[in-house]
Formats: C-alpha cells, sequence, structure tokens
C-alpha cells in the first residue's frame, strides 16, 4: 500500500478544519496509508528570510519518495492529470510526499531540490484550506484511479 505523506508548516486550530481533514482521511485509508506532519510555524523570528529558511530546513527534514511542492509558480493541472501523476509516482516509489510550505513561502533550496510542483491555481489560499484541498484532490484521485463515479 502506497504510503502518502503530507508535510505543511502550521496546525489546524479551527475545529471545522480539523473535521474536513479528518473526513478524507478516513475515507483515504482504503487506498493509502496518510501521515500528516506539521512543522512548527518560526514566528518566534522577526525577520521573514529567517523564518523562510528555518521552515524550509525542517521540510527539507521530512521529505521522502517521491515529492510534490504545492506552489503558485506549479503546473496547473487538471485533477484527472493529478490522479494519473498519483498512479505513475506510486509504480515508482512506495512514498509520495507532499509539500505545503509556511505563509511566506519556501527557500529557493526547497524549490530547487523538489523538481514537482502543482498549484491549485493562482489565487492564494489559508494553508487550513490548501489542506483540505490536497486532502480531496489526493482521495479524488484514488476514486479516478479505481474507475469509482465520485469524479464527474
Amino acid at each position: 500500500m502506497i504510503t502518502i505523506k503530507i508535510v505543511c508548516v502550521g496546525n489546524l486550530k479551527e475545529k471545522f478544519w480539523t473535521d474536513a481533514c479528518n473526513e478524507y482521511i478516513k475515507r483515504l485509508s482504503k487506498f493509502c496509508k496518510l501521515k500528516v506532519i506539521e512543522l512548527d510555524e518560526q514566528n518566534k523570528f522577526s525577520d521573514i528570510n529567517k523564518i523562510i529558511e528555518t521552515e524550509s530546513e525542517d521540510i527539507l527534514n521530512h521529505i521522502e519518495g517521491s515529492v510534490i511542492l504545492l506552489d503558485l509558480g506549479g503546473d496547473n493541472i487538471t485533477s484527472t492529470d493529478f490522479a494519473k501523476k498519483v498512479s505513475s509516482l506510486s509504480l515508482s516509489s512506495s512514498t509520495i510526499t507532499f509539500v505545503i510550505g509556511g505563509s511566506y513561502g519556501v527557500s529557493e533550496k526547497v524549490k530547487q531540490k523538489i523538481k514537482d510542483k502543482i498549484s491549485f491555481g493562482k489565487m492564494t489560499y489559508p494553508h487550513n484550506l490548501a489542506r483540505v484541498i490536497l486532502l480531496e484532490q489526493v482521495y479524488r484521485a484514488f476514486m479516478i484511479n479505481s474507475g469509482a463515479k465520485y469524479h464527474k
């Protein structure tokens, strides 16, 4: 069974985010082993560059397998293309790691290390919502790949 790992900066504070994520985590349990790694936001620093560098080093310490960065400059792909990507990566790796950076983004070092980048569009979303969207899209990908009728 493939492992899907989500490495994200920050945690879910409001119950409605937790509820939404838990629903998709429950649904995904039929298809994969899911690990969510919540990294601390580095708000203790006043220098934005220090925040980005510290969070980015933490991110790099937690990535494994095939890695995809959620990035505004990433490829805009359809849910069907995303499903194909998940399927293809699962053939060559036992773990697919998705990375959601912090409020200020990630360092150039992270962007250079993680070649595969996707975007959920040009709009900016709160990181909690990005996590829900990612979980839903991963679930949708498994449903598409299994031939289920969830995807319309």
